[in-house]
């Protein structure tokens, strides 16, 4: 008998497909329980969304009432809409949502940092800070441009701690506004693009997130240590890092930021691909930290699967699903997650208690 016989060998060997990364989508054939989880355990504030227009040519959620209906669905209190801007549309985004639907939406205004390349910059900025306030803001959305576009009148980039930038985030903590901060990205879109980066399939459709070029942008952690002094400079504001302080690939790190700067927190929005591949490392800095992280989603328009998603990863303890059920590629990375099994008690700080209390929301 041939030895390929005897041991069960096809002795037939298939030609091997000449198959493109982009073309390659395998299918899981790992059988594992899934949970479904249709609304959070306890009430919920989405403290990281979009509602208004800044982001799109028109309202992110044109359907106020049907998003209501769905907040009211999935136990969903209260959603931050971070697209206030200043001034007229600032009032627009607070008309629309905060005043018509007063304890569902809470508005954050913006600053014009472009503003900081002319000589009386930092006044002007002050001045539409206190504006902004005045109008009805709750907070402060810094966006990721401090630091990789915004430039003043020199042409060099403006950093997060730039002592200007501290001069205005300071007077945001004396207007008792806290301030939800986003600088750099994704740890991979510093990187080069190259067969060793995790993100790969996301770069190569969309070349321009890539920050690796450093003769223009920062490094990663150039970024990072900047927003660490900037927290440092202004102890009177505070500060909520968004997408897991911004380095959700390295919960060390975090964990020593909420560990030395006590007016730092962080949130979760955009980031079960990151967190989902670590749910026990996650489960641990919720225990130690259970009053310094929040539950944000930036899920925008906010819809039902990308919440279940959320509720599935932080209730659940199902193992090696997919972070965005329906994508043939992962969009993220080529990977799945699993669920942290959040007790109620965590689950409750992080999905509403921590975020009432930075936001003055009564219980």
């Amino acid at each position: 008998m041939p030895l390929h016989d005897a041991l069960g060998v096809n002795p037939s060997t298939p030609p091997v497909p000449d198959l493109r990364l982009a073309e390659w989508t395998p299918r899981q054939q790992l059988r594992v329980p899934e949970t479904h989880v249709a609304r959070a355990a306890v009430p919920a504030v989405d403290i990281h969304n979009h509602l208004g227009r800044w982001l799109t040519d028109d309202w992110c959620t044109p359907d106020v009432d049907a998003l209501l209906s769905l907040m009211d669905e999935v136990n969903l209190t209260t959603v931050v809409n971070l697209d206030g801007l200043w001034g007229e549309a600032l009032d627009a985004n607070l008309a629309r949502y905060d005043r018509a639907h007063p304890g569902r939406f809470v508005t954050f205004c913006q600053v014009e940092w472009p503003l900081l390349s002319e000589p009386d910059g930092v006044e002007r900025l002050v001045a539409q800070l206190r504006d902004s306030a005045a109008r009805g803001a709750r907070g402060v959305k810094v966006w990721k441009s401090l630091g990789l576009s915004v430039r003043d009148a020199s042409g060099a980039l403006v950093q997060p701690d730039d002592p200007r930038v501290v001069e205005v985030l300071t007077v945001a903590g004396e207007l008792g506004l806290p301030v939800l901060i986003h600088v750099a990205d994704p740890v991979a879109f510093f990187d080069p693009l190259d067969a060793h980066n995790e993100r790969f399939d996301e770069l190569a459709g969309q070349p321009d997130w890539s920050f690796a070029d450093r003769a223009v942008y920062p490094s990663f952690h150039g970024l990072l240590g900047a927003l660490e002094a900037l927290v440092r400079a202004t102890p009177g504001t505070t500060y909520i890092g968004a997408h897991v302080g911004c380095v959700a690939e390295d919960l060390d790190h975090v964990s020593r930021l909420l560990r030395e700067l006590p007016n730092f927190f962080v949130d979760t929005a955009g980031r079960v691909a990151e967190l989902g591949r670590q749910p026990r490392r996650f489960r641990r800095l919720l225990e130690e930290f259970p009053d310094r992280v929040l539950f944000g989603t930036d899920i925008f328009p906010l819809e039902r699967a990308g919440l279940e998603t959320y509720f599935r990863f932080l209730e659940s303890d199902d193992e090696s699903f997919p972070y965005a059920p329906g994508a043939s590629i992962p969009p993220q990375g080529r990977w799945t997650v699993s669920g942290a099994d959040l007790p109620v008690d965590l689950l409750t700080s992080l999905y509403s208690t921590n975020a009432r209390r930075i936001l003055g929301l009564g219980e």
